[in-house]
């Protein structure tokens, strides 16, 4: 299976799995539930096939709707605001010639899709409403009275509450699970929640779509008794419940489906695994197309082979003699790394500047409230940077007994990642206000007594400023991904502690361990420093 046919053959998967359950609950409530308000409701008709038909296709739009609005990173769209300015700039440029610089931006354009993509959901969930509903009570003879418009506009309601939940709670963030559990079990462990939301926001769309149906017109309206009404309400909200079952379970297949991991290799024992082993992963990692799922899919397998047991044949193939295999991997790896450091580094240049501590502490202003969220938009593909972290760190854990020849050292990639480390640690401990500049060592007077000395230089992390962040969401973002670094450095250190120890004794710690030119952020000597923490056990 090539890569391209991966993350499609998965959505076809869930259509079909999708049309297994809904299909079983469409049977369910009209035997059990439905058929009590129904003189025969074992005969079939064209009708009861057609609205079959159509249940389907609804259910088929709204997955449809889902597979396009889900992504690995949480994108957010572009404000009505940022939108007419963006329109107007896009006229005026237009008309009077040349291009706007923000319009052709990749992250403006990125939003607009991620604007458009939640339209979308919000219609499809609203149309699949409409008919879903209409389908599945519009035979009854209770309401036989009721037009189906009026009925299909209640369902309607139902749909738009839905798709603004959805995007509310965003719920079309894929989050891959740290336990990989086989996607049945993952399914049912899934059930007893997705009948209780299922309740929950069919209970709400049934008070607000009483209250339209008050609003609606004569014609729209049934004329019926109040025995009749309480029995439409009645044959409604069991509708409503089990068009919502549908679409919450379809939800939570398309998570356990789409985040379930992909193998990137060939068939152990074949020639291809024989041979070259790591080209369909490699391919995969430098082919796909940027912060798609195909990408996060096969970064999650990368990780799991570097940091497990489970395909130790991979990883050994990673250590292949001339070293280009692991190269190509420690770069894929690095690269996100590398590109999060810079980007923080510029955002946190811009919001500090060369101001001192006080000034920068006064001049601090709710304006500055949007510096904090490029901030915190840099962190959006947390999952990928903490997968990146935790693979090189692994597979430089792995290399001190399985690395044959050598390839990690000789090839400068334990450097470069002990020093990409270190320098995403140091920018993203800026970003929760940690001092990241050289630490003189105390000065140690008569009697044991530790003079302290007083700072004149400026601070790159001011604390004044970011203490007024602190419990906000680039504070807790930020504090999680520091965590994963730290650990990630301790992971090597606790391997190569020995061989680090007689590097820093003999003074070449930063020869072997730190890249010769000039890091993406902070010195070589705060990464030395910042290093020998991590070999005395005191970096926290």
């Amino acid at each position: 299976m090539s890569s391209s046919e991966i993350v499609k053959n998965r959505f076809l998967g869930l259509l079909i799995w999708q049309s297994i359950h809904s299909t079983f609950i469409f049977l369910f409530c009209k035997i059990f539930l439905l058929s009590l308000f129904t003189r025969n409701p074992f005969s079939p008709s064209f009708l009861s096939i057609l609205f079959f038909i159509v249940f389907h296709f609804s259910l088929l739009f709204f997955s449809s709707s889902l597979f396009i609005v889900s992504s690995p990173q949480p994108d957010r769209p572009v404000s009505l605001p940022e939108l007419g300015l963006g329109l107007v700039r896009f006229i005026l440029n237009w008309v009077v010639g040349g291009g706007s610089p923000e319009l052709s931006s990749p992250s403006f354009r990125r939003r607009v899709r991620t604007w458009l993509s939640f339209i979308l959901l919000v219609m499809a969930s609203s149309a699949s409403g409409f008919l879903s509903v209409v389908c599945l009570c519009g035979n009854s003879e209770a309401i036989s009275e009721l037009p189906l418009f009026g009925l299909g506009l209640r369902g309607l309601a139902l749909g738009f509450i839905y798709g603004v939940f959805y995007i509310y709670k965003q719920r079309w963030f894929l989050r891959f699970p740290i336990i990989q559990r086989p996607p049945f079990f993952s399914f049912k462990m899934g059930l007893p929640s997705a009948v209780r939301q299922s309740l929950k926001l069919s209970s709400a769309a049934f008070l607000v779509s009483t209250l339209l149906v008050v609003l609606l017109p004569d014609q729209f309206k049934s004329k019926s008794t109040i025995r009749q009404f309480i029995i439409e309400q009645i044959i409604f909200y069991v509708g409503s419940s089990a068009v919502s079952l549908c679409w919450e379970l379809s939800h939570h297949l398309h998570q356990v489906l789409h985040t379930k991991r992909c193998i990137f290799a060939p068939p152990k024992g074949s020639a291809a695994a024989e041979t070259n082993p790591s080209e369909p992963l490699l391919a995969a990692l430098e082919e796909s197309t940027p912060r798609s799922l195909l990408q996060y899919l096969a970064y999650f397998d990368l990780c799991m082979v570097c940091e497990s047991n489970v395909d130790t044949w991979r990883r050994a193939a990673f250590f292949e003699e001339t070293g280009e295999t692991y190269k190509r991997v420690v770069a894929v790896c690095l690269r996100p790394l590398e590109k999060l450091t810079s980007n923080l580094g510029e955002g946190l240049e811009g919001c500090l500047g060369d101001k001192t501590d006080q000034l920068a502490h006064q001049l601090w202003s709710p304006s500055n409230a949007r510096l904090e969220s490029k901030l915190f938009e840099m962190f959006d593909d947390f999952q990928l940077y903490a997968w990146c972290a935790r693979t090189v760190a692994g597979l430089t854990a792995r290399s001190h007994k399985e690395d044959r020849f050598g390839v990690a050292q000789l090839s400068g990639c334990n450097a470069s990642v002990i020093s990409t480390l270190l320098s995403c640690l140091l920018a993203v401990e800026a970003c929760m206000g940690k001092k990241t500049n050289l630490q003189p060592p105390n000065l140690v007077g008569p009697a044991s007594i530790k003079w302290a000395t007083s700072s004149t230089g400026r601070r790159e992390g001011s604390p004044g400023v970011m203490s007024r962040r602190k419990g906000g969401p680039l504070h807790s973002k930020a504090y999680a991904m520091a965590d994963i670094f730290r650990t990630s450095i301790y992971g090597i250190v606790a391997v190569f502690h020995d061989d680090m120890l007689r590097s820093m004794k003999t003074g070449i710690l930063d020869k072997d361990w730190i890249i010769t030119s000039k890091p993406l952020y902070g010195t070589r000597e705060i990464l030395v420093q910042k290093l020998s923490l991590f070999l005395d056990y005191r970096a926290t």
